[in-house]
């Protein structure tokens, strides 16, 4: 459904009396990837590296800097502005923050209705009747539509969120750290509902998140991500089970266990995440990784099949 090819997406930084560009922030640095209709690919990866951009351009939200995004075969960069209107309906998102995310001047049923009225679907007693049934779709009742996001607990608020994603009838979703701002006993019930949704509507989702618990358990893929780059991807249960980037094992260490009597192998990384602006040459990771070897600092890997359907982007992943 989704194809990304060699993406990159600079933002230039301005100084100087004539504002003139004297740098770029590398938020994306030549990222690709597919993900197929139906499944639900996990990207991971520290604050700041890119997943969040990722998505923006995979919906068109932004213009890369270079590459390419397929949506069923069409390139969003070679569509008119009408064209890529209509591609919009079947690519939603569903934010990180679901309050800053909702409009506090309008009603739970006019926020959801809303994408019905400027697509020009529906609009009265059909609009509100698609409102009701998308409310009950996901577990919130159809009485409190003249209700104001404020009035609705974070984990109601995101289920606005995702009732608004669904009301085009969307191919794709991008969750953007869809559970991260909810309560434990929330984000299960919120992920949860995910799953009903992807099996019930047969929706594709690109999960972005930071917690490898949620994405272990919610997605069949997993992409990691580093400083702008693609590091690592495979299939969840072998990325959990055999990773093989420095990067990944290093985040997997890191993911609790709750077994007391369990001492999983504790891996800590020294020194700060490298500057966008001025990555360093070779490997972005070098710097932090504890099998760094001469041949990381001057030669940059390239994203490789370590395994059936396994990839590695380093030079001593084997």
């Amino acid at each position: 459904m989704v194809q990304v090819h060699r993406l990159k997406k600079y933002f230039p930084i301005r100084g100087g009396i004539f504002s003139k560009v004297v740098a770029h922030v590398k938020a994306v640095d030549d990222v690709s990837l597919h993900i197929a209709k139906g499944e639900i690919l996990g990207l991971v990866g520290e604050s700041g590296c890119g997943k969040t951009t990722v998505g923006r351009l995979i919906l068109g939200l932004m213009p890369p800097t270079s590459g390419d995004v397929l949506f069923e075969g069409v390139s969003l960069q070679q569509v008119s502005q009408n064209e890529l209107r209509v591609l919009r309906r079947h690519m939603q998102i569903i934010f990180q923050d679901p309050y800053a995310s909702l409009n506090p001047r309008m009603s739970v049923g006019e926020i959801i209705g809303e994408p019905l009225l400027v697509h020009g679907l529906m609009k009265g007693r059909e609009k509100d009747e698609r409102v009701a049934h998308l409310m009950e779709t996901v577990g919130l009742d159809p009485r409190y539509a003249s209700r104001y996001p404020h009035e609705f607990s974070g984990g109601q608020r995101q289920r606005v969120g995702i009732a608004r994603a669904l009301a085009l009838q969307p191919k794709l979703i991008i969750c953007d750290e869809a559970v991260s701002a909810l309560d434990v006993s929330i984000q299960a019930q919120v992920i949860n509902l995910l799953e009903e949704l992807q099996e019930k509507f047969n929706l594709t989702y690109l999960f972005i998140s930071h917690d490898l618990s949620v994405v272990k358990h919610i997605s069949h893929r997993v992409a990691v991500m580093y400083l702008g780059k693609l590091v690592e991807m495979a299939p969840t249960e072998e990325l959990y089970g055999n990773a093989a980037h420095p990067y990944t094992r290093a985040l997997l260490s890191a993911v609790p266990v709750p077994d007391p009597d369990y001492r999983p192998e504790e891996i800590l990384l020294s020194g700060e995440v490298p500057s966008p602006i001025d990555p360093p040459p070779g490997c972005r990771f070098h710097t932090r990784c504890f099998l760094s070897r001469d041949v990381c600092r001057q030669v940059e890997p390239e994203l490789q099949e370590v395994a059936p359907g396994h990839f590695c982007a380093c030079h001593v992943c084997d």
